[in-house]
């Protein structure tokens, strides 16, 4: 009987029940629940064996594949905290990022071994380097173990307890966010917290509502087969609650070893008959679209829904995807690591989106704050900081300042997450999303919120992806620019995208300025490298 909400604990309960059930499909391998569940008990031994305990933090620096379940599972298992490490990082990001993540042990494949044996020995809390092998020929460091040979020695019993303590909900989940400026921060969750608001508490498509019991988790698990396909990579929180969420109600998840290819995505949802999509944003949706239009129509018929989050959906985008997936559910989300899926915008098959950029929040606890941190009420179309309250994590890993400026004690008592994003809300209780606090342009004294902007761009038949910055102006203090990358064999003046963008939003917000590139910078989770595009936009790229 489940009886607590803790992850391990979770996972355990739900391998127990459907054992032969394939868990994990990834470039041409298919791990059962029974056979993860074996081989992350035996990662959790070969840690303890290394001194790892509860409380410890465990990097793990690998590209997708099962071993990111496999080290995800076995340090919940052992009560230590699992910290998920950006591949793309270079020396000093590294360095930074074991240092202030505070990890004892490291889980990286083989790829990295040159990149770890350069960092790792600076860092004296690194005491165990587990090598994962990859096929990229990169010889092991000198102390680096090899990660099946340790897997291979260690004890596939899950006998934790009496080596690390009870778990709880209270047990920790951190997750490391590099968000769009500064060092990355780690986001300090409880479990309890975390599996409620962010891996669907029971309900990973938001239909049934979040589970009352521990135990009911188990009366949720599903009878038919059902495989998520994540596109981002494991190491953000996308590819992770929606992986997590579809485990824990005992689906299939399939995993991109790769670099995202649109192509081969389609491929791949015809092959594995893949029931629900995750993406991120337009950067990953527009060239699906165009890989539709040059090589289908794919075989889509066992696609239920098409889901995406991290960054928004330009509404023309979302119509063609209902065009060419008639009978598919497309859901544009929106919610960030420090407060879990906050809110989507759902369309059934044969809807469109009409330009809305509406969203419905998740139950009651989303609030939009103003200056004084006073939740602004339905009927106000004032513009504030939307927040959330309820499951909201503890803070952020070693940085009190941060967390107290990012979790919040509003007028009301309440305690709050406020993520940095804009919003306001309308009259029928949706909530319009502005964009980032961060990246405002002060024009006149006129606040311009670049996704806005950048929505009303992207709609041009032209613009294959933009971003949109403010630059010094004598006059206005700043004006707009926007970075485009066109269309193959297509381009547009200035002017024309100007006027295009009157048309959704008020003439002070529409670009005085243009840039052209043949491709946009984006973080690996698809979110705009905002700082790239304004030293750009500047004159300083």
């Amino acid at each position: 009987m489940l009886h607590r909400y803790n992850l391990a604990d979770v996972w355990e309960a739900v391998s127990d029940r459907v054992p032969e059930r394939v868990a994990v499909v990834c470039d041409g391998a298919e791990l059962s629940y029974a056979r993860l569940e074996e081989r992350a008990n035996r990662l959790a031994n070969a840690l303890l064996a290394h001194g790892v305990r509860a409380g410890d933090h465990v990097g793990v620096y690998l590209v997708n594949g099962p071993e990111y379940f496999e080290a995800l599972l076995a340090a919940f298992k052992i009560r230590a905290v699992p910290i998920n490490i950006n591949y793309r990082y270079v020396a000093g990001e590294l360095r930074y990022l074991f240092e202030d993540s505070e990890i004892v042990a490291l889980i990286a494949h083989r790829q990295f071994s040159g990149r770890v044996a350069d960092v790792a020995p600076t860092v004296p809390a690194i005491a165990t380097v587990l090598s994962v092998e990859d096929g990229s020929g990169e010889p092991l460091a000198a102390g680096q173990l090899d990660y099946e040979s340790e897997l291979a020695a260690a004890s596939a019993e899950r006998d934790f307890e009496s080596s690390v303590g009870p778990r709880s909900g209270d047990d920790l989940y951190v997750l490391y966010t590099g968000g769009t400026t500064g060092m990355p921060k780690g986001v300090v969750w409880r479990q309890e917290d975390a599996f409620f608001a962010c891996i669907g508490g029971g309900d990973p498509m938001r239909m049934s509502g979040p589970v009352d019991e521990p135990h009911e988790v188990l009366d949720r698990i599903i009878d038919f087969p059902f495989v998520a396909f994540p596109l981002a990579p494991m190491m953000h929180a996308a590819a992770q609650w929606t992986s997590l969420s579809w485990l824990f109600c005992g689906g299939s998840v399939v995993m991109n070893p790769g670099s995202f290819d649109a192509l081969a995505t389609w491929q791949a949802i015809e092959a594995h008959k893949v029931s629900t999509l995750i993406v991120v944003g337009d950067a990953m949706v527009r060239p699906l679209i165009d890989a539709w239009d040059a090589h289908g129509p794919f075989d889509t018929s066992s696609l239920f829904a098409v889901g995406s989050g991290g960054a928004p959906l330009t509404a023309s985008l979302k119509d063609r995807l209902m065009e060419i997936l008639p009978t598919t559910m497309v859901t544009d989300g929106f919610g960030s690591s420090e407060t879990g899926a906050q809110g989507s915008q759902r369309l059934q098959p044969g809807e469109r989106s009409g330009g809305s950029t509406r969203f419905v929040p998740m139950g009651d606890t989303t609030v939009v704050l103003d200056d004084d941190l006073v939740p602004i009420p339905l009927d106000s179309d004032k513009v504030g900081k939307l927040g959330r309250g309820g499951n909201i994590p503890l803070g952020y890993f070693n940085d009190e300042k941060k967390t107290a400026e990012t979790f919040v004690i509003a007028d009301d008592g309440k305690r709050y997450a406020v993520s940095g994003d804009w919003a306001r809300w309308e009259d029928d209780g949706l909530v319009t999303l502005l964009g980032r606090g961060s990246t405002t342009i002060n024009s006149g004294g006129e606040k311009i919120h670049p996704e806005e902007v950048e929505q009303a761009l992207k709609d041009h038949p032209a613009v294959f992806d933009c971003i949109v910055v403010g630059v010094p102006d004598e006059r206005w203090g700043q004006r707009v620019a926007v970075v485009v990358q066109f269309r193959e064999d297509m381009d547009a003046e200035l002017e024309h995208l100007a006027d295009h963008a009157r048309k959704f939003v008020a003439g002070y917000k529409v670009p005085r300025e243009l840039h052209v590139v043949p491709e946009i910078v984006r973080s690996p989770s698809g979110k705009p490298d905002y700082p790239w595009a304004s030293k750009l936009a500047r004159g300083e790229a």
